[in-house]
Protein backbone atom coordinates (compact mmCIF):
# COMPACT_ATOMS: atom_id res chain seq x y z
CA UNK A 1 0.00 0.00 0.00
CA UNK A 2 1.61 3.02 -1.09
CA UNK A 3 1.59 6.21 1.81
CA UNK A 4 0.91 9.76 -0.17
CA UNK A 5 3.58 11.75 0.83
CA UNK A 6 2.67 14.26 3.08
CA UNK A 7 2.44 18.13 1.81
CA UNK A 8 5.98 20.25 2.84
CA UNK A 9 6.38 22.85 4.81
CA UNK A 10 6.80 25.63 2.74
CA UNK A 11 10.55 26.94 2.14
CA UNK A 12 11.30 29.76 4.36
CA UNK A 13 14.64 31.11 4.68
CA UNK A 14 14.48 31.42 8.34
CA UNK A 15 15.19 27.76 10.66
CA UNK A 16 13.09 29.63 13.68
CA UNK A 17 10.45 29.76 11.33
CA UNK A 18 11.24 26.22 10.04
CA UNK A 19 11.17 24.88 13.02
CA UNK A 20 7.89 26.83 14.41
CA UNK A 21 6.11 25.38 11.36
CA UNK A 22 7.32 22.02 11.90
CA UNK A 23 6.14 22.28 15.63
CA UNK A 24 2.93 23.32 14.88
CA UNK A 25 2.71 20.66 11.42
CA UNK A 26 1.84 23.43 9.17
CA UNK A 27 2.55 21.71 5.73
CA UNK A 28 -0.31 23.57 3.83
CA UNK A 29 -2.34 21.17 2.48
CA UNK A 30 -4.26 23.85 1.08
CA UNK A 31 -7.61 22.64 1.47
CA UNK A 32 -7.19 18.85 0.46
CA UNK A 33 -8.06 17.80 4.20
CA UNK A 34 -10.92 20.08 4.80
CA UNK A 35 -13.74 18.95 7.15
CA UNK A 36 -17.18 17.58 6.00
CA UNK A 37 -19.61 20.95 5.58
CA UNK A 38 -22.50 19.00 7.17
CA UNK A 39 -19.98 17.91 9.79
CA UNK A 40 -18.74 21.31 10.44
CA UNK A 41 -22.03 22.79 11.06
CA UNK A 42 -23.12 20.12 12.90
CA UNK A 43 -19.76 20.68 15.43
CA UNK A 44 -20.64 24.76 14.86
CA UNK A 45 -24.18 24.39 16.15
CA UNK A 46 -22.80 21.69 18.84
CA UNK A 47 -20.25 24.11 20.00
CA UNK A 48 -22.46 27.64 20.10
CA UNK A 49 -25.65 25.80 21.80
CA UNK A 50 -23.49 23.63 24.37
CA UNK A 51 -21.13 26.92 25.32
CA UNK A 52 -24.50 29.04 25.84
CA UNK A 53 -26.15 26.24 28.17
CA UNK A 54 -22.78 26.14 29.81
CA UNK A 55 -22.59 29.87 30.33
CA UNK A 56 -25.84 30.27 31.50
CA UNK A 57 -25.22 27.04 34.13
CA UNK A 58 -22.57 29.12 35.47
CA UNK A 59 -24.35 31.89 35.92
CA UNK A 60 -27.21 30.45 37.62
CA UNK A 61 -25.18 28.26 39.73
CA UNK A 62 -22.78 31.23 40.91
CA UNK A 63 -26.37 33.37 41.55
CA UNK A 64 -27.70 30.61 43.50
CA UNK A 65 -24.62 29.75 45.73
CA UNK A 66 -24.03 33.74 46.05
CA UNK A 67 -27.33 35.39 46.11
CA UNK A 68 -25.33 39.42 46.17
CA UNK A 69 -24.62 38.88 42.48
CA UNK A 70 -28.28 38.63 41.32
CA UNK A 71 -28.88 41.33 38.99
CA UNK A 72 -24.90 41.27 38.03
CA UNK A 73 -24.96 42.95 34.49
CA UNK A 74 -22.73 40.43 33.33
CA UNK A 75 -24.18 37.27 34.08
CA UNK A 76 -27.57 38.77 31.94
CA UNK A 77 -28.22 36.16 29.82
CA UNK A 78 -28.45 38.72 26.45
CA UNK A 79 -24.71 40.06 28.20
CA UNK A 80 -23.41 36.64 27.77
CA UNK A 81 -24.60 34.99 25.27
CA UNK A 82 -23.67 38.03 22.44
CA UNK A 83 -20.12 37.13 23.58
CA UNK A 84 -20.56 33.81 23.83
CA UNK A 85 -21.93 33.31 20.20
CA UNK A 86 -19.31 35.64 18.83
CA UNK A 87 -16.64 33.94 20.07
CA UNK A 88 -17.72 30.54 19.41
CA UNK A 89 -18.41 31.33 15.63
CA UNK A 90 -14.53 32.89 15.24
CA UNK A 91 -13.48 29.88 16.85
CA UNK A 92 -16.13 27.46 14.70
CA UNK A 93 -14.46 29.42 11.33
CA UNK A 94 -10.91 29.18 12.40
CA UNK A 95 -11.28 25.43 12.43
CA UNK A 96 -11.47 25.25 8.77
CA UNK A 97 -8.56 27.61 8.66
CA UNK A 98 -6.32 25.65 10.23
CA UNK A 99 -7.17 22.42 8.25
CA UNK A 100 -6.50 24.89 4.73
CA UNK A 101 -2.73 25.01 7.08
CA UNK A 102 -1.81 21.70 8.75
CA UNK A 103 -2.90 18.15 7.50
CA UNK A 104 -3.20 17.59 11.08
CA UNK A 105 -4.68 20.61 12.15
CA UNK A 106 -5.74 19.46 16.09
CA UNK A 107 -2.31 20.59 17.14
CA UNK A 108 -2.13 24.37 16.02
CA UNK A 109 -5.77 24.47 16.74
CA UNK A 110 -4.99 23.30 20.21
CA UNK A 111 -2.54 25.99 20.63
CA UNK A 112 -4.48 28.63 19.05
CA UNK A 113 -7.23 28.03 21.53
CA UNK A 114 -5.13 27.88 24.39
CA UNK A 115 -3.32 31.71 22.91
CA UNK A 116 -6.44 32.79 22.65
CA UNK A 117 -8.53 31.55 26.27
CA UNK A 118 -5.58 33.20 27.82
CA UNK A 119 -5.71 36.46 26.07
CA UNK A 120 -9.65 36.82 26.58
CA UNK A 121 -8.94 36.61 30.59
CA UNK A 122 -7.85 40.10 29.76
CA UNK A 123 -11.10 41.76 29.83
CA UNK A 124 -11.76 39.77 32.96
CA UNK A 125 -8.56 41.31 34.72
CA UNK A 126 -9.56 44.65 33.34
CA UNK A 127 -13.04 44.61 35.02
CA UNK A 128 -11.53 43.03 38.37
CA UNK A 129 -8.97 46.03 38.18
CA UNK A 130 -11.71 48.31 37.70
CA UNK A 131 -13.21 46.71 41.05
CA UNK A 132 -16.16 44.47 39.79
CA UNK A 133 -16.82 41.75 42.15
CA UNK A 134 -13.88 39.29 42.65
CA UNK A 135 -16.44 36.10 42.95
CA UNK A 136 -18.08 37.15 39.50
CA UNK A 137 -14.91 37.63 37.62
CA UNK A 138 -13.92 34.38 39.04
CA UNK A 139 -17.06 32.82 37.10
CA UNK A 140 -16.11 34.53 33.62
CA UNK A 141 -13.46 32.75 34.13
CA UNK A 142 -14.61 29.80 34.59
CA UNK A 143 -17.13 30.62 31.30
CA UNK A 144 -13.88 31.58 29.24
CA UNK A 145 -12.42 27.82 29.84
CA UNK A 146 -15.90 25.87 30.06
CA UNK A 147 -16.23 27.61 26.12
CA UNK A 148 -12.75 26.19 25.30
CA UNK A 149 -13.46 22.93 26.65
CA UNK A 150 -17.28 22.40 24.54
CA UNK A 151 -15.63 23.89 21.35
CA UNK A 152 -12.44 22.61 21.02
CA UNK A 153 -13.44 18.96 20.72
CA UNK A 154 -16.92 19.44 19.36
CA UNK A 155 -14.82 20.83 16.36
CA UNK A 156 -12.31 18.59 16.07
CA UNK A 157 -14.52 15.48 17.24
CA UNK A 158 -17.46 16.03 15.21
CA UNK A 159 -15.56 17.68 12.47
CA UNK A 160 -12.66 15.88 11.88
CA UNK A 161 -10.41 16.28 8.97
CA UNK A 162 -10.25 13.14 6.80
CA UNK A 163 -7.47 10.97 6.52
CA UNK A 164 -5.46 11.14 3.69
CA UNK A 165 -5.81 8.25 0.77
CA UNK A 166 -3.81 6.08 -0.32
CA UNK A 167 -3.25 6.99 -4.34
CA UNK A 168 -3.70 2.92 -5.43
CA UNK A 169 -6.55 2.11 -3.38
CA UNK A 170 -8.49 5.26 -2.64
CA UNK A 171 -8.64 4.05 1.03
CA UNK A 172 -7.84 5.93 4.32
CA UNK A 173 -4.74 5.27 5.61
CA UNK A 174 -3.38 6.44 8.58
CA UNK A 175 -0.93 9.79 8.73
Amino acid sequence: MSVPPRPRTPDVRSPALQRAARALDLDFPRGSRQPAVGRFIAASVVAVVGSVLACAALAAAAISAMPDLAGYEHFQFMEYTKLTVIGVVLACLAWPAMAWVSSRAWKPFLWLALAVTVVGLAPDAWILLKGQPAAGVGVLVLMHFALALITYPALVLIAPQPRPRDRASGRAVRP
